[in-house]
C-alpha cells in the first residue's frame, strides 16, 4: 500500500442513489490516514433521507462526526466538511493543492452541470477547479439507461480530461456480499487517483493448470 500524501483529496457526494459508495470509500480513505475534504451536495440531503431515513447534518463539525459515524472510524486520517454552497472555501481555489477529486457517486445532473463549466455551488466549483489546473477528477456515475444527453455530456468530460468509472462491478473477485461489489467499485475508481488503500483480490490472469 502507498503512504498516503500530505495533500488533501476532495471527496464530493452528489445527488445520485448509491450513498453507500460514499460511506465505503470514505471509510477505507480514512483508515489510510489520508487528508479528505468532503462536500456533500444539496441535493444528497435528501437522498439520505429517502434511501437511509436518515437526516445528514448541514452545520460541518456536526456532519463530520456524521460521516465518521457512518463511515465507522473515529480517529483515523483527517477529515473537513464543506457547507455545500461555501464557494470561498479552500477547494474552490485552483491555488490549494490536492490531490485530486472524485465525485461518488455522481448524478447525471452534476455531469452535466460540469460538461457545461457551470459552477453554482462549491462541489461544482471545485471538480471546475481539478479540470482546469489539470488535476485529476474521478466521476462514478451511477444511472441507468443512460440517455444520449448522458452519453455525450461524459464525453465531453472525458474529453476535458475526466477519468469516467461507472458504478458497475465486476464478478471475477468472487464476491459475497453488497460490500464486496461496492468496493469493488470503489477500488477501480481510486485507481485512477493512484491510491491502492482498498483489499482487493486483483485479475491474476487465466490459470494454466
Amino acid at each position: 500500500m502507498r503512504a498516503p500524501s500530505h495533500l488533501p483529496l476532495i471527496l464530493a457526494v452528489s445527488g445520485a442513489s448509491g450513498l453507500i459508495y460514499a460511506v465505503r470509500a470514505l471509510k477505507f480513505l480514512l483508515q489510510a490516514n489520508y487528508t479528505i475534504d468532503l462536500i456533500a451536495s444539496k441535493s444528497s440531503f435528501m437522498v439520505w433521507q429517502a434511501e437511509q431515513q436518515t437526516r445528514l447534518p448541514t452545520e460541518p463539525r456536526q456532519q463530520e462526526l456524521f460521516w465518521r459515524q457512518q463511515a465507522g472510524v473515529e480517529l483515523a486520517g483527517q477529515l473537513t466538511c464543506h457547507p455545500w454552497g461555501d464557494v470561498g472555501a479552500t477547494i474552490a481555489s485552483g491555488s490549494f493543492r490536492t490531490l485530486g477529486m472524485m465525485v461518488i457517486p455522481c448524478s447525471m445532473s452534476t455531469v452535466a452541470k460540469l460538461a457545461a463549466g457551470l459552477s453554482s455551488d462549491l462541489l461544482e466549483r471545485a471538480a471546475d477547479v481539478q479540470l482546469k489546473e489539470g488535476r485529476r477528477l474521478v466521476l462514478v456515475p451511477r444511472e441507468t439507461p443512460l440517455s444520449l444527453i448522458h452519453l455525450r455530456n461524459l464525453t465531453t468530460l472525458a474529453e476535458a480530461g475526466a477519468r469516467i468509472v461507472p458504478a458497475i462491478p465486476a464478478w471475477y473477485h468472487h464476491p459475497q456480499t453488497i460490500e464486496d461489489l461496492v468496493d469493488f467499485v470503489i477500488a477501480r475508481a481510486l485507481d485512477q487517483l493512484d491510491i491502492d488503500c482498498v483489499p482487493l483480490a486483483r485479475w491474476q490472469g487465466h490459470s494454466t493448470e
